[in-house]
């Protein structure tokens, strides 16, 4: 048994066809690859919208600014986790990511768009911000209802198709990566901050209307019309699911640390390092696709030995192997030093994070399913997540420390770890 009588098994429904279950993925994983390629072009070209929309006579200010608006937007998914994951747990999961990939692309197109602070002064900075907290809010309820949506097609099969939502994360870092790198490495720095770092702003634009039509294509899941809806999604899940929320958020906290670490990266690496700046954006490009061709292959094999045996492994390695590997790339600062720090944190949060996704439909019943994945994943991303970039350059620039990413990711594991012992313990998952 998976849990306990709240999880529903959705057994019933029929096994789909292979070109079904593609159609599926295709359409739920293009809203969240969207989302997150637009989060990781933001942070690549960090340092360019703090001189576009930021400029102050202090760089290292003008750059926490432009990262604290990045996680100040976090601050809407929340929000957006309960309006979107109670809408969807109402009235269902394609009306929830038609909505939220329509946001998404507005949110996109602005920042895409947005003139200069040289151009348009204050109302720069504040677009932005406004940007960010349209993409936080869309993106609030997007994880959870692409995952229902996946699970409840093919319940049998909830670790594979449940972790292709990550597998796009993968697949939007290899996309993004592949833009800073030839961008980088083919603009004079002049054409690089004047027009070209719009370039894969606008690309993540055009993708909207496309994932709009062919989410406009697909049916509603067989589980979802058979369930019996809440009233309020919200207030039941509050006054009895609390401890499962929170096991999503503590679940959460090491793969979303490591994400946005690496989405860092190119800036750590240039910064801090003394490297170019394609030289971080090549080591992210093979962390990209290491997550993208992994993901799914653990999440597969999840279904099988179980969810918390694979993530409790790849987490204790995790936390006694990364200091390490920090002291060795600060010690030995190259592109072949940094590809084999990053691909070894790579492996292993591929490894710890693709089951997450079906553990945690696993943790909620239908009716309030789509609700508290939203909560708990938002939450543990807007905090742990989003925060990140900014809590590792506050560090480094209050200790003057480089290997303050090491201790920051050792804290995480250390709680996700935590967590997990708690929940097959005491929720019975395994």
């Amino acid at each position: 048994m998976r849990l306990d009588s709240t999880t529903t098994a959705g057994s019933l429904a029929p096994p789909v066809s292979r070109a079904s279950v593609s159609r599926l993925i295709v359409a739920t994983s293009i809203g969240n690859a969207l989302e997150f390629f637009d989060l990781i072009v933001y942070g690549y070209f960090a340092t360019i919208l703090s001189r576009q929309f930021f400029p102050v006579h202090d760089k290292t200010v003008s750059l926490l600014l432009t990262l604290g608006t990045f996680a100040l937007s976090y601050l809407a998914r929340p929000i957006g986790a309960l309006a979107l994951g109670s809408f969807s747990d109402r009235k269902g999961r394609k009306a929830s990511l038609t909505l939220s990939i329509t946001m998404m692309t507005l949110g996109t197109g602005m920042v895409a768009l947005m003139p200069s602070y040289d151009a348009i002064g204050l109302f720069a900075p504040f677009g932005i911000f406004v940007s960010r907290l349209l993409q936080g809010f869309s993106a609030g309820g997007e994880f959870g209802s692409s995952t229902a949506f996946l699970i409840e097609h093919a319940p049998e099969r909830k670790g594979f198709m449940a972790s292709w939502q990550f597998s796009s994360q993968g697949a939007s870092t290899l996309l993004a990566s592949a833009f800073g790198a030839v961008l980088t490495g083919t603009l004079a720095p002049d054409d690089l901050n004047s027009w070209g770092w719009r370039i894969p702003f606008l690309f993540g634009m055009l993708i909207g209307p496309v994932g709009l039509y062919i989410r406009r294509r697909i049916d509603e899941t067989p589980e979802f019309e058979r369930a019996e809806k809440a009233a309020s999604p919200v207030r039941e899940l509050l006054a009895t699911q609390k401890a499962r929320v929170l096991v999503s958020i503590g679940s959460l906290v090491l793969t979303t640390t490591a994400n946005y670490m690496l989405l860092y990266l190119p800036t750590y690496a240039s910064r801090q390092l003394g490297l170019a700046a394609s030289s971080g954006f090549i080591a992210t490009l093979v962390a990209g696709g290491i997550v993208m061709v992994l993901t799914p292959l653990v999440g597969h094999w999840s279904d099988r030995v179980g969810r918390t045996r694979i993530m409790l492994g790849a987490g204790t390695v995790f936390l006694v192997t990364i200091y390490p590997a920090f002291m060795f790339l600060n010690a030995h600062p190259s592109l072949p030093t940094l590809l084999v720090a990053v691909i070894w944190i790579a492996l292993l949060k591929a490894t710890y994070f693709a089951p997450i996704p079906a553990l945690m439909s696993e943790l909620f019943p239908t009716r309030t399913r789509t609700t508290g994945m939203a909560l708990g994943y938002n939450i543990g991303t807007t905090v742990f997540g989003g925060f990140t970039p900014l809590a590792v350059a506050s560090l480094i620039a209050a200790t003057g420390n480089n290997l303050a990413p090491g201790f920051y990711l050792m804290l995480a594991a250390i709680i996700s770890l935590f967590t997990l012992g708690w929940a097959r313990a005491h929720l019975k998952v395994r």
